[in-house]
């Protein structure tokens, strides 16, 4: 599994990148694989409030409807509206384009896991 610099993981298959108080999260490689074709992304309006563990929308694919879980406490400062038009960014580039939202104020969770902690968990999952 390619080595993602600086993010952290949910047992969820979220991840996020902190810079400050400011943060980055999206759905992991193994996430998207597992999920198959995206077809539809709901995310929460700018503006909301998330603590971590909560609910931050759903992602449906071919194969099912999952919900999405912010890995951190923050406000929500923008959402990808490409992911409306182009939700195919979550499985073709899920660290870049397939981001879904960015944060601010963010308190993190200390129930992330790192890139090894990640990799391990996955390693112990279904393929």
């Amino acid at each position: 599994m390619a080595e993602q610099s600086g993010l952290r993981f949910t047992e969820t298959h979220e991840w996020v990148k902190q810079q400050g108080e400011a943060a980055t999260v999206g759905i992991s490689q193994y996430a998207q694989s597992q999920l198959g074709d995206v077809i539809y992304v709901e995310l929460p309006a700018v503006g909301q409030k998330l603590e971590a563990g909560g609910r931050l929308g759903v992602v449906e694919s071919v194969k099912a409807a999952s919900d999405l879980y912010s890995p951190v406490s923050g406000d929500v400062t923008a959402v990808n509206d490409e992911l409306k038009d182009h939700p195919e960014y979550v499985n073709q580039d899920p660290y870049g384009k397939g981001w879904l939202i960015k944060l601010q104020n963010v308190k993190e969770s200390g129930r992330l896991l790192d890139q090894q902690a990640y990799d391990a968990l996955v390693e112990g999952q279904p393929h």
